[in-house]
Order: structure tokens, then sequence, then C-alpha cells
């Protein structure tokens, strides 16, 4: 071996003792099964190169500095050799490498494996999926490797169209991180926004368990699984919903179920493209009560609460229905509630005086119609809301007034509903 690594024939030689007969190496990347690997590449036991091993074989093979300088062949060129032309080439293996980098770090991202695997990643995803071998994970592959190219066994029938969304289960089984690289390597190529919304939600709904109760994202079955059968990426399974989860003292704050789950909605909140309807409202209301529970950071809330302001007309009186997470007076949200419908306020009015190419008439009776519409749902969803919080005796006349006024009288085609809301409160505070 000492032929062959760089770093064992220089801690040998710079010993000095004649008597060493153990060197103590409790920091190789892979562990002992990549320096066993190496050590079989050393005495010329033939090593079955994988997907699954040879990440940490190529990382030990660094560490133990394995270069062409002491013998052609050596492991570090072995190695690539086998990522470049086997690996980069399969979408499986790709998917495989990149999951097992989870360990690795620093070394896997500083020998750029990271980087290569999401790129190679982001290329097939983007790729004219005719014939693609899709939905490799959770099954045996029939090869060890198979390549992007060898389309025989597993491809959809020639009747059979490969679906939009084929890549999304593939990529959520990948930590949060790494995750993330795809989805960004995948913007730059160029998918369309609302394919990567989409994958984004997939991905919510299966590491974010209190994300999913009564939601279901359009051609995504798995957001109909059991909660129970969700993990986080760290390996823990927390099987609660929102409601089972309260982010109030030192101790819960600081857990690890808790960090786990708030760097995931952080993340995720960081990737969505910046594109209104890229991800559904019920989306972004779901996770924004996720962030608020989990205490995520200030900036990230108020970038959700101005993406749902965008699309707030799409909200549901359900989704709006957010437990006060402080210790505040009321039952739910209502200060939330009154800053999304400031947003939405914003962005209607931003709308409504920007230039267009379209004529004035053409605007007048497209986009002002379109945005009346909104006002009009939003006015709707208001007098809902407020009939529902208005049961709650601790909601101040304020608070209540002050939701009331928010929207321009014109946007009420029928004032009913907020006779309603009045008429319940006043029963309750009288």
């Amino acid at each position: 071996m000492v032929s062959r690594s760089g770093k064992l024939s220089r801690v040998i030689y710079e010993t000095h003792d004649p008597d060493l007969n153990k060197i103590v190496m409790d920091d190789i990347p892979g562990g002992a099964e990549a320096f066993e690997l190496a050590a079989k590449f050393c005495y010329g036991v033939a090593v079955d190169l994988t997907a699954g091993n040879i990440s940490g074989l190529r990382c030990a093979a660094e560490y133990l500095e394995m270069t062409e300088d002491l013998e052609e062949g050596n492991l570090i060129f072995k190695a690539e050799a086998f990522l470049s032309y086997v690996v980069l080439s399969s979408w499986r293996d790709s998917i495989v490498v990149l999951k097992s980098c989870e360990k690795l770090s620093p070394w896997a991202e500083n020998l750029q494996i990271v980087r290569r695997c999401s790129e190679s990643i982001a290329w097939k995803a983007c790729a004219n999926p005719k014939g693609i071998r899709w939905s490799y994970t959770g099954r045996p592959a029939k090869i060890s490797s198979p390549s992007w190219n060898d389309m025989k066994e597993s491809s959809p029938s020639r009747n059979q169209q490969v679906p939009p969304d084929w890549w999304f289960e593939d990529a959520s089984i990948l930590r949060i991180d790494h995750f993330v690289r795809v989805i960004t390597a995948i913007k730059v190529k160029g998918m369309r926004f609302e394919l990567v919304g989409a994958a984004i939600m997939h991905y919510a709904t299966k590491w974010l368990p209190g994300l999913i109760s009564d939601m279901a994202i359009p051609g995504d079955e798995a957001s109909n699984c059991s909660v129970s059968n969700s993990s986080s990426s760290g390996g823990s399974s927390w099987k609660g919903g929102l409601h089972m989860v309260v982010i109030g003292t030192k101790e819960d704050s600081s857990s690890v179920q808790a960090r786990e789950q708030r760097m995931i909605v952080e993340s995720l909140v960081s990737i969505i493209p910046p594109q209104k309807d890229s991800v559904s409202c019920s989306f972004l209301l779901r996770l924004l009560r996720m962030a608020i529970m989990l205490k995520v950071a200030p900036a990230l809330v108020t970038e959700l609460e101005k993406r749902v302001g965008m699309q707030f007309e799409q909200a549901t009186l359900a989704d709006l229905l957010i437990p006060s997470y402080s210790k505040g007076e009321t039952m739910y949200d209502v200060d939330l509630v009154q800053r999304l419908l400031e947003h939405f306020i914003v962005q209607e009015q931003t709308e409504s005086s920007s230039p267009t190419r379209q004529s004035f008439s053409d605007k007048q009776h497209m986009g002002m119609g379109s945005i009346l519409n909104a006002k009009a749902r939003v006015a709707r969803l208001v007098d809902s809301y407020l009939t529902e919080v208005s049961r709650d005796r601790n909601l101040s006349l304020t608070k209540f007034q002050v939701l009331a006024e928010a929207l321009p009288e014109s946007a009420r085609t029928c004032d009913d509903g907020l006779y309603r809301a009045i008429d319940s409160y006043l029963k309750v505070i009288s």
C-alpha cells in the first residue's frame, strides 16, 4: 500500500519509529468499507466498482493520495473514470451516488462529485423524456449500471407517454441540500416553472408530513400516501402533523426534528420559482403555517406572505384558519390574514397600473375584468373568514373593523356576507 498511497508513505517515513506496527486513520472518508476496497486494489484483488461504493472509494483514494505520480492507473484515476463514463451516463447511478454523498461531506463536495451528479440529473430531467428508463427508485435494477441510452427493457411502450413528472420521486429521495442543488441546476437549464414548482410540492409532501393533510397535488399520487410512511432527511421519523408539534420552549426549538423541518422549509422557500402560480396558493399557505410554527427566519416568512398575496384569490377558508402560535389573544392569527390581504391589495394595484402592450380598451376588458373578479373572490373569502373568527370572544373590535374595511367598497358586489359576519360578532360580544 505504501507504494500506491502518498499519505501512508509519508506517515511511515516521517515517523522514524522502527517498531511502528499500527497507524490510526479514524477520519478516512467512506470508513472501513472504503479502506478495505482501497487495500484490495493495492494488493491486486479484483474490486467491483458500483454506484453504491464509488463515491466513498473516490474520497478514500483522495484521502490516501493514490495519484498517478506514484503508479500509473492508480485508484484516483480508476475511480474518476468510472464516475465519468459509467455513473454520469446513468440516471439511476447518478441518483444513487448523489444519495451516498450525504455521508461524505466535505470530501464529495470538494471533489465536485455533488456538482457533477447534480448537473447530470438536471440534464436528464430536462431532456426529451421519450423512451427514457424512468422510475428507478424503490425497485431493484435489472442490470448493475443502466446506460442513459439503453432503452430496451424498462422503457414505456410506444403508446405509453412518459409523464413530465417521471423524475419527481427519484429526485425526492435526496437530502434537502442536494435536492436544492438539483433544482437550481434544472432551473438554469430552463425547465418550465410550473413543473419545477410541482417537483418542490412533491418533495414537501414527502418530507414535511404536516403538509400532507387535506392537500392533494394534481397528478401526484404520492400526496395521498399515509403520513406514517414519511420520514425526515436525517433518518429520524417525525410522524406527527402540524397540530402535534408545538415549538414553544427552548428545549423544543433546539430539537433535531424541529431543526430538520425548519431547514427543509427554509430551503424550499428559497427555490420556489418567482413566477405566479408556480406552486398552488394552498401549498404556500400550508408552508407559511409550518414556517410560523417552526420559527423560520422572519425574512423568509415575509417572502412567503408576499407570495401568498400574489395568489390570494385562490385561497380557501380552511387554508386561512391558521392558529395563533404566539401568545396572542385570538385563537386564529388574524394579524397574519390582515398582512396577506395588504400584500394582495398592493399586488393588485401594481398590476392595474403597470403598462402593457395591450391597447387601453383591451386592458379594460381583460386585465381590469380579471382584477375585479379577483377582488370579488377575495371579498367573499374575507367575509367568510370574518364570520368564522367572529366566534372568538377575544377578537377585538379594532381588528374586526380593520379587516372588514381593508378592501374597497367596489370589491363587494353584495354585502350579505359582511352583514352575516357583523351579526355573528355582535351576538358573541353582547
